[in-house]
């Protein structure tokens, strides 16, 4: 049995059995700044972006972590920067108990083994020139792993497995539709035998139809090998549907982190109470009769310094104390950075 099918069992077994788990993924005062000029060369301005800015959390062996929050706040950013795509400023990133932030590429490289990334793009994520043979072999080929027919083989089983016809692994990107080429995409990660997949807002550019059987795909796949999720999205109906526990991020920084009965049914946040007020209900007759929050303002700029909670000049609860210092992630199950948050 490979080793890492052999790991993965060990894990499934020690959940059965009650056993304490670890982080597979712990991330801790994340932060990822890029700095920048502006302005002519007589009255140039040098500033900082505050992609994001002390991010923490923790992810679980067969665990999904939703990351949910505005265009714009990090999220993406975030995720790139776990895996080293983007280089950190500061903070720390293990994996199963490594650090891994500001890895060059060559001690990085063992790693990129066990994480693997789905893009937001089913297209763009895809060589145009390539067939989907080479698409998903190519981790392989990288990977020194099985010789060549057994390497076929192996693209023509992912192929299946992910429910598209074996038969179509000498086909090019263009001739698939949008649910096929993330579907391809999902091969594409799952051949190196990760233990942990990002999945960078993967439904947001298909049908709804076509999202359902994608998520539901990743679903399936998560039971049958034991993988973990950070599943990045803006739509907090899907989140709510695959995620275990979900993390909201406001202008880079986590506001609240629960599992997802407790936030999508006891929101602390007021920002979050104001997200999920924006959900549309099935039921018309409940959808007229509930209270919508409205925010005041416009997002702030993450270039700004925010001595205070950045999230205080659209709050409907801020009071004068919120603006003088930056309110802590606090709490045990259910954690809130909101000094009034019940």
């Amino acid at each position: 049995m490979d080793s890492r099918l052999e790991s993965q069992a060990m894990e499934m077994q020690a959940q059965e059995m009650g056993m304490t788990r670890t982080p597979l993924l712990s991330v801790r005062d994340l932060r990822v700044h890029f700095p920048f000029k502006r302005g002519s060369i007589f009255n140039r301005k040098h500033g900082v972006i505050r992609a994001v800015d002390g991010v923490s959390f923790d992810v679980y062996p067969g665990e999904t972590f939703g990351l949910v929050g505005e265009s714009g706040c990090g999220k993406s950013t975030l995720a790139r920067a776990i895996l080293n795509l983007i280089p950190p400023t500061s903070g720390s990133v293990r994996f199963d108990g490594t650090e891994i932030a500001g890895l060059g590429e060559g001690a990085m490289r063992p790693f990129r083994r066990d994480m693997q990334m789905i893009f937001q793009d089913p297209f763009a994520s895809l060589n145009p020139r390539m067939t989907v043979g080479a698409i998903v072999g190519e981790p392989m080929k990288i990977f020194n792993l099985h010789d060549r027919s057994r390497r076929k083989l192996e693209v023509m089983r992912l192929l299946d497995m992910v429910g598209l016809n074996p038969r179509y692994l000498n086909r090019y990107p263009h001739e698939f539709s949008g649910g096929q080429r993330q579907r391809i995409g999902v091969a594409r990660a799952l051949a190196v035998q990760p233990r942990l997949i990002i999945c960078d807002e993967p439904v947001s550019a298909l049908d709804v139809s076509i999202q359902a059987q994608v998520i539901n795909l990743l679903m399936d796949l998560q039971k049958e090998l034991n993988l973990a999720y950070v599943f990045i999205a803006h739509d907090l109906s899907v989140v709510r549907h695959i995620s275990d526990r979900v993390g909201v991020m406001y202008l880079g920084r986590i506001v609240e982190v629960a599992d997802r009965q407790s936030l999508y049914e006891n929101p602390k946040h007021p920002y979050t109470k104001a997200l999920l007020s924006a959900v549309p209900i099935p039921d018309p007759k409940l959808e007229r009769t509930r209270e919508r929050i409205m925010l005041s303002g416009e997002v702030p700029s993450p270039e700004q310094i925010y001595p205070g909670c950045p999230f205080a000049d659209r709050c409907p609860i801020a009071e004068p104390d919120c603006l003088e210092a930056p309110p802590a992630l606090e709490g045990d199950l259910h954690q809130v950075a909101c000094i009034r948050a019940g």
